[in-house]
């Protein structure tokens, strides 16, 4: 990201908005664990460097960023669990972790730039951004702050469910998750709802009747 991307953001400043958040989520399509958004509402005339879609990153990079992010903006969270997001299916989880993520920044925001498609519920005007992680500061910042934060939730549940493999794929459908799952079965943080859960566990339930 440069700062051809900074423009955007600076129309809707020389409208008037001054507190403008960026939102953005991650681990929708991880088959276990959470999935958490992040709000990031950049100060006026805060600048930041570097800043870009978190995937692109390396981890060592994106951490350095996070607290460059945490210390300049301010910044809020929001974490759905995978019982949520069994009830309510996931693109409706990821809707409730922006807005949650919204409700927990220190100061409302007076505009919201959202990546993806569709806005969420919550009575503040929001504009929608396709890619919007490679195109706005404030998004790319929210990107940073969801990743890392999930990435160390899913690196912290590793150490209950070692045999899974969550340090190193978090959650993702990896060839070696996918292995773990058909020999152990799901574990108590893996969304059920998911085809390749509810398939390991139908497996599972059909090799014990078999027994």
């Amino acid at each position: 990201m440069t700062d051809a991307h900074i423009p955007l953001e600076s129309e809707y400043w020389q409208k008037g908005f001054r507190w403008i958040a960026g939102v953005d989520e991650a681990g929708r399509g991880p088959l276990a664990g959470p999935v958490v958004a992040a709000a990031c509402l950049i100060p006026y005339g805060v600048e930041l460097k570097g800043i870009r879609d978190s995937k692109t990153l390396s981890k060592s990079r994106r951490e350095k960023l996070y607290w460059d992010i945490v210390t300049q903006t301010l910044v809020g969270v929001g974490v759905v669990d995978e019982k949520e997001i069994d009830r309510i299916n996931i693109f409706q989880a990821s809707l409730l972790a922006m807005r949650k993520a919204v409700l927990a920044l220190p100061k409302t925001p007076d505009m919201i730039f959202v990546d993806g498609k569709f806005p969420f519920d919550i009575p503040i005007p929001q504009i929608p951004v396709i890619k919007g992680d490679q195109k706005l500061v404030s998004v790319g910042a929210a990107s940073i702050i969801a990743k890392v934060t999930r990435d160390a939730m899913m690196e912290k549940l590793d150490l209950e469910y070692p045999q899974y493999g969550f340090k190193q794929h978090k959650g993702y459908p990896t060839p070696e998750h996918i292995t773990a799952l058909s020999v152990y079965g799901p574990s108590p943080i893996h969304r059920m709802s998911f085809r390749p859960v509810e398939e390991a566990a139908n497996n599972l339930a059909a090799a014990l009747m078999e027994v």
